[in-house]
């Protein structure tokens, strides 16, 4: 067994903890192996020396969210305990199905996931039909769920593909932005088509795109469509308000699938609370069919340096 003490000095222990400590229960129902007894402004832990390690770093990222955000919502809790929970999970065996290559590119490079959770996103969106990938920059989430939509049309299994991005830096202001819609929306987009260049040959990305079995559009401009035989991925979901959130999702029509990815930390809106995809994780939660997957730091697979960027960044926020 072991113990530890950290000190909550400089942050408020009512949002810490939450209404009559509705946060500290949260945290507490995560971790039954631990005792967690907070006293002013010290929190005590004890149990196995690896509970009360992860207890430590989830309130130490709470403190960071509380420190940025002046708040902490439920869905902050239980993001942070599910990041956490990934965080500590086993990596799949070589022989699982996670492991599999989802695809191969033109050039004959195997697509497959090179993470534990990179391979929990691909098994989740061979089950589910919603899928959310939360996590940050650079863990590979968009790229996997762009690999499995081009998987799936090459497959047969859907009919087209669909790509959503919510272009919050335009909002209102494309009209102002020179040239024609697809040279004003090709800013927000261009990650999107970057992706499917590594995947498919550019003479066949162009065709698809001129017959509209592959479509890259502005998240406001599927208002009102029905998404049949489709893969439809909405990309920086934390850019999308919970109205929007909810236009998107009801968009799948028969035989649809949809794999929604963001970082709930990093949110252009003005007020971080009207996120969609920070919200979306209360609203949906425990439906049959959807599934939610947390990706952390340890799933970059960018530069070497991308880690440690983030960490540093995280080291400065921290204070």
């Amino acid at each position: 067994m072991a113990e530890k003490r950290f000190s909550i000095q400089d942050t408020d222990p009512l949002l810490l903890f939450g209404f009559n400590d509705a946060h500290l229960r949260t945290v507490e129902q995560a971790f039954p192996e631990a005792s967690i007894t907070a006293r002013g402004t010290t929190v005590y832990v004890e149990g196995p020396e690896e509970v009360v390690e992860a207890v430590d770093a989830v309130f130490q990222e709470l403190m960071v969210l509380l420190e940025r955000n002046d708040a902490l919502a439920e869905e902050d809790v239980k993001t942070v305990l599910a990041l956490e929970q990934s965080n500590s999970d086993p990596a799949p065996t070589a022989n699982t199905p996670d492991a599999d290559v989802v695809l191969h590119t033109p050039d004959g490079e195997a697509i497959r996931p090179r993470t534990p959770n990179q391979a929990k996103l691909v098994e989740s969106a061979r089950t589910n039909d919603v899928v959310f990938a939360i996590g940050p920059a650079g863990t590979g989430k968009t790229y996997m769920a762009v690999a499995m939509a081009v998987a799936a049309l090459k497959e047969h299994r859907v009919k087209k593909i669909v790509l959503a991005r919510p272009a919050v830096e335009a909002g209102e202001q494309l009209g102002f932005l020179p040239g024609d819609f697809y040279e004003k929306i090709d800013p927000y987009l261009q990650p999107l088509y970057d992706a499917l260049g590594d995947m498919m040959p550019h003479d066949t990305l162009a065709e698809y795109i001129e017959t509209n079995r592959v479509e890259i559009v502005p998240l406001a401009y599927m208002r009102g469509r029905t998404m049949k035989s489709a893969f439809v991925i909405l990309d920086e979901a934390q850019n999308a308000t919970t109205g929007q959130m909810k236009m998107f999702l009801t968009r799948l029509g028969p035989n649809s699938r949809t794999i929604v990815t963001g970082d709930v930390t990093q949110t252009d809106l003005k007020d971080r609370r009207r996120s969609g995809l920070v919200q979306v994780q209360h609203i949906l939660e425990g439906i049959t069919g959807i599934d939610f997957i947390y990706l952390t730091p340890k799933d970059v697979v960018r530069h070497r340096l991308v880690r440690d960027i983030i960490a540093a960044y995280e080291k400065h926020e921290e204070g």
